[in-house]
């Protein structure tokens, strides 16, 4: 078959490359297929590739509509307060959008669930002696909080189940219709497991926490046909909350709500379906159960992306509510910033476990620090505050054409953020060995080279912009007024040490060496020197370089 190369006319970050949409004709629509193979869908192929739970392996992104992908993620079950394992899976996939977004140029379309209702808050809400809507509305809404205070895009649109039960009650009728589930006298509703053949049981296997349990689910009904059906529909129960039925009163299962929703968003075919790992089996799994058995198709969802784990170092077993070992996101910010969360995130695949400690934040925040503290550097030398030897230009500019291949490739390469902070780190570490300060005063007229420094700056911020970090924080908030004063503070401090650094010959070369001072001035460049050491612990960090002075305000937590 031919196939035809569009080009998208800008790109959507300055300095990196515009994406490309190569149009696939290979296959034919995806509900025209059967059974438990991936098969490659037609559309418009991205250039990316990631990979597929469902085919596990690496597949070429190709989206069902140019330029748009459509994406459903499962979204929390409002009964307590969200975790660090939540935000790493909420945080990682936000990061992937953006990617898509921000370099590729890809709408994403991003619909999520708040489950509302569900045995956990139904428990909740007698624990507390108020009603499953009461408790749904302060965890959803602390929810929200949460996501925004890490910075996480809200979706285009959060669904809630309770709101959409008169839609699940039709996705159920229809797959009963089709001949894919049964109601029993009870009251249930269960889907038929049997009537699918061999395609169920794609994620089997899928987590470490599979158990036979899970296959099987537990005993529930004895009218299940098979121990494999699970309940789209369950009966009313005393003191838990109902909705009309043909099946009599109840409420949703849990897999259905997903299957519904998604469905009525996007109809029949999904582009991109996300979660955490956990959630594969069987959870995922029953959900292309139901959908495929909905629209009668074999392949409702073109990709599962799941996230690894999040586990407190030391433990093998994942961050959870259940377990009780769990940090709150409140509590974490308490000590850490948003910005610190997601280049902790970043520096991992979003696919692997990730181990949580102290010390991998730390590094996370070293990280930030390294670049932060460049970019403040190459400031001062372009501002020529900063004096310099020679600066070889035509290398940084070679590694900055590097550096951005390197970031686009590695990122297309089921967002391999890593490698890609890898190689924003060593351009870094490239325009910091051209960063030497030298202690004499660079004679007027001498060769600088201020451009390349501020494609390099800018180029880092925007990459980092992509991910969700945002390097301006430090001047925004109190800091909008904090800055022209410790501007005009370093100054005078400035004026006051060049006065005491001036020898009795008349020359003044910037060195602090005693020798040939005026010995009457020495009180005054002790004095500037406590002055520095005072305000760094306040987070205001002046260094001295030569004969001139820069300086740096460090972002505090609560600050960002």
């Amino acid at each position: 078959g031919v196939t035809t190369v569009k080009k998208k006319c800008r790109a959507p970050v300055p300095g990196l490359s515009p994406a490309v949409t190569v149009r696939s004709t290979s296959h034919g629509p995806s509900c025209s297929v059967s059974g438990r193979e991936w098969v490659r869908p037609s559309g418009f192929d991205t250039g990316l590739k990631t990979f597929n739970s469902l085919s596990k392996q690496k597949e070429p992104l190709i989206l069902t509509r140019e330029g748009v992908a459509t994406w459903y993620s499962c979204g929390p079950t409002v009964y307590d307060h969200a975790h660090l394992g939540h935000a790493s899976s909420y945080v990682r996939f936000d990061i992937l959008q953006r990617i898509l977004s921000r370099l590729f140029g890809i709408t994403v379309i991003h619909a999520m669930v708040i489950t509302d209702i569900d045995d956990k808050i139904i428990r909740r809400s007698w624990e507390e002696n108020v009603s499953p809507a009461a408790v749904s509305t302060v965890y959803e809404d602390e929810f929200k909080r949460d996501m925004l205070s890490l910075k996480v895009v809200p979706p285009a649109v959060y669904l809630r189940v309770t709101e959409n039960v008169h839609h699940i009650v039709a996705f159920i009728e229809k797959i009963i219709r089709n001949g894919h589930a049964y109601a029993t006298k009870e009251g249930d509703v269960y889907f038929d497991i049997q009537s699918i053949g061999g395609r169920y049981g794609r994620f089997v296997g899928a987590t470490p926490e599979f158990t036979d349990r899970k296959l099987y689910g537990s005993a529930g009904s004895s009218n299940k046909r098979d121990p494999r059906d699970f309940a789209l529909w369950k009966p009313w129960k005393p003191r838990e909350p109902y909705w009309e039925s043909p099946w009599g009163r109840g409420r949703p299962g849990w897999h259905i709500e997903c299957s519904t929703i998604a469905s009525s968003m996007f109809g029949g075919q999904l582009d991109v379906h996300s979660g955490g790992i956990d959630l594969a089996f069987p959870h995922h799994e029953n959900e292309i159960a139901q959908s495929e058995a909905y629209h009668q198709c074999g392949q409702w969802a073109n990709y599962f992306l799941h996230s690894g784990h999040l586990h407190l170092k030391g433990s093998p077993e994942k961050m959870s509510k259940s377990l009780k070992n769990y940090i709150s996101i409140k509590d974490f910010l308490r000590s850490y910033s948003a910005n610190e969360f997601r280049m902790f995130c970043l520096l991992s695949k979003y696919r692997s476990a990730i181990d949580y400690s102290d010390s991998s934040v730390l590094e996370a925040r070293s990280t930030l620090d390294t670049i932060s503290t460049f970019c403040h550097d190459a400031q001062a030398y372009m501002k020529g505050q900063l004096q310099c030897s020679h600066v070889q230009e035509d290398l940084l500019w070679s590694r900055l054409a590097e550096t951005k291949s390197t970031v686009m490739s590695t990122l297309a390469d089921d967002f391999d953020t890593p490698r890609a902070i890898s190689a924003l780190m060593n351009l870094v570490y490239h325009g910091n060995c051209q960063l030497q300060p030298v202690s004499t005063v660079t004679p007027a007229g001498a060769a600088r080279s201020p451009a390349v420094f501020g494609a390099m700056v800018t180029y880092v911020r925007d990459v980092l912009d992509v991910f969700g970090i945002d390097l301006h924080t430090k001047v925004l908030s109190s800091r909008g007024s904090l800055q022209p004063v410790v501007e005009q503070l370093t100054q005078f401090r400035s004026k006051v040490r060049e006065f005491a650094l001036a020898r009795r010959d008349g020359s003044s070369t910037g060195s602090p060496s005693r020798a040939g001072l005026h010995p009457d001035r020495l009180p005054l460049l002790k004095a500037c020197d406590a002055l520095r050491e005072d305000l760094a612990p306040l987070g205001v960090l002046i260094k001295d370089r030569g004969a001139t002075s820069t300086w740096e305000i460090k972002m505090s937590v609560k600050e960002e």
